[in-house]
């Protein structure tokens, strides 16, 4: 007689452990899962690089030998200037804010909405000016601009005198701060303008309404949400510049937050409270208007299901005055900063043009910057650091992204949140924060490029997150479960299945975070040493050793390698995209 088989009974779904197994056992076995330790090495990580500067920035602000203090906000607060400077900070900020948005807005309108001519330089006024460093950008407008050595001043000075323009006041900031802003309300306000259905505003002109009319009373109406949005991100993004008020309103002892600060740590004795005071308040300012952004700036529109197509408005007689426009505005905007420091670098020494200036162009100046000992190793320094942020970045938030729409562990959104909030943080304020980190750390990392990649790691990873978020957020989860039936494990799904699919957002990601890298001055500033410069740095000690010649000739070659760089890139990433598709 066969002894009987005891059928085996299947253990519950998903792969968990048997009902009969301790609590304690099943939480081992969770804990010990690859896509479980992976998660939280993860979140360790990112909770490092974002919330240990911060939590140093503030205890080394309100506390001192004997403890608790508040010494340090007296020191920067009781300052008889310090009205005069929230006042320039809040005049500058909300003007170049107001200016990049009318400017964006304007064209975005136009791009979207009607027939206007020289649609092609819409996508060349909104890229290049992104790929210029800003600070760049402002020494091109010093250029022009300045009231002793501007172009533009030495082409009027026959008609209006000497210093029609003078670049160096609160207006020159907002007005360089705001073109360099505006292409990037340009982007937001034409995703606006594309995901409202144009019905509406077709049904006011037919019942007799205006352009202007309906412009003010339906179209705007329609994008006050993003329009909100992009007002208080370019309000932020204005209060945490440092290029611009540093090389223009320093000139004039004009100060804002980020340059105070900035003169407070290089001053002799260091107030690093003081200094930390003043980075608290603008940290302040600027995560309560992201916080606003946030919270009420949400996509307005109509968006449906159903698929909609605007008819342009035709533009009539209006039509070359507003084409004229876009010329204008791409001239401002691209060629005029490009040409200035194409002009100066071919120059042996920087002078008005005339026909002794031209027969006197060469290229010595290109040869020089590569005889300087500083500029080779600084761009080395820059590509190394602007590949390494971009690399470590994406890496770190591919796996983040995961854990946040797919994971399902409890309290995900938490690292959601860490990641995003050094968004919040200006530039100058995370280089205060990790400054004071490694100052008092037994790490021999200060004075190293490895505190910058630290620092650039820190400032981008809202901007890796969101591009990593967005690519997993495409991808259907039933891709991963038919990897898991068929045998594959966690990590083999998710480096077979979901990366090479996400790999086209990572790229974009990457692309990004390489060239805002790449540029940045603000946290670097604060942190280079002598011998670990990068471009940006070299570029700030010439024009302050007033080489404008070997700056301009060294201002041309980082954006063509920028360009060139982002090019290639986005080439590599269309390619990549039809494979995976």
């Amino acid at each position: 007689m066969a002894t009987p088989v005891e059928p085996v009974r299947p253990g519950p779904a998903g792969g968990g452990t048997p009902p009969g197994r301790s609590r304690t056992a099943r939480w081992v076995e969770v804990l010990t899962r690859p896509r479980t330790l992976v998660a939280v090495a993860v979140t360790v990580v990112v909770g490092y690089l974002a919330l240990v500067p911060l939590g140093y920035l503030l205890w080394t602000t309100f506390t001192d030998a004997q403890g608790f203090s508040l010494g340090g906000f007296s020191r920067a607060y009781g300052d008889a200037g310090i009205g005069e400077l929230v006042g320039n900070s809040m005049w500058f900020a909300v003007g170049a804010a107001l200016l990049s948005l009318a400017v964006g807005t304007g064209l975005a309108y136009f791009n979207v909405r009607t027939d206007v001519p020289f649609k092609a330089l819409f996508f060349a006024a909104s890229i290049i000016p992104l790929i210029i460093p800003g600070i760049l950008y402002t020494i091109s407008w010093i250029f022009l601009a300045s009231p002793t050595i501007g172009l533009l001043n030495s082409a009027l000075e026959p008609v209006f005198g000497p210093g029609t323009f003078n670049i160096f006041t609160v207006w020159g900031m907002i007005w360089v701060e705001g073109l360099h802003l505006s292409p990037i309300a340009f982007l937001f306000m034409v995703a606006a303008f594309r995901s409202t259905d144009p019905a509406l505003e077709e049904s006011a002109l037919m019942s007799g309404a205006t352009r202007v009319q309906t412009f003010r009373r339906v179209t705007l109406p329609l994008v006050r949400p993003a329009l909100l949005s992009a007002a208080l991100i370019m309000l932020v993004r204005s209060l945490e510049s440092f290029e611009v008020p540093a090389l223009l309103g320093l000139q004039d002892g004009i100060y804002v937050f980020t340059s105070r600060i900035y003169q407070v740590l290089r001053s002799f004795p260091t107030d690093f409270a003081g200094a930390g005071a003043l980075a608290v308040g603008l940290l302040a300012i600027a995560a309560l208007g992201t916080w606003t952004a946030n919270r009420f700036g949400g996509q307005g529109g109509t968006i449906t299901g159903k698929g909609f197509r605007p008819r342009p408005i035709d533009l009539g007689r209006w039509k070359p005055v507003v084409g004229a426009g876009i010329l204008v505005y791409f001239f401002v905007t691209v060629l005029a900063p490009l040409l200035v420091l194409l002009y100066t670098a071919l120059l042996p020494y920087y002078r008005p043009p005339s026909a002794a200036a031209f027969a006197s162009m060469n290229l010595d100046n290109f040869a020089a910057v590569f005889a300087l000992p500083t500029i080779p190793t600084s761009l080395v320094n820059s590509l190394v650091l602007g590949a390494g942020t971009a690399t470590i970045v994406m890496a770190l938030m591919a796996v983040a992204a995961w854990v946040v729409v797919r994971s399902g562990i409890p309290g995900r959104q938490l690292l959601d949140h860490i990641a995003f909030s050094p968004l919040v943080i200006p530039g100058l304020v995370l280089g205060v924060g990790v400054a004071f980190v490694y100052l008092r750390s037994p790490l021999p990392i200060y004075g190293t490029l490895l505190i910058l990649l630290i620092a650039y790691c820190t400032r981008y990873l809202p901007y890796g997150m969101r591009y990593a978020v967005s690519g997993m957020q495409t991808i259907s989860t039933e891709l991963e479960e038919s990897a898991q039936v068929s045998g594959a494990g966690w990590w083999a799904t998710f480096r077979r299945v979901l990366l090479p699919l996400i790999a086209p957002a990572l790229l974009a990601g990457w692309v990004y975070i390489f060239v805002v890298s790449f540029r940045e001055l603000s946290s670097s500033i604060l942190l280079y040493t002598p011998g670990n410069e990068v471009l940006s740095i070299s570029i700030w000690e010439l024009y302050a050793n007033a080489r404008f010649g070997e700056l301009s000739a060294l201002g041309v070659i980082m954006v063509l390698v920028l360009a060139v760089l982002v090019g290639v890139a986005y080439k590599v990433g269309a390619r990549v995209g039809l494979k995976t598709d």
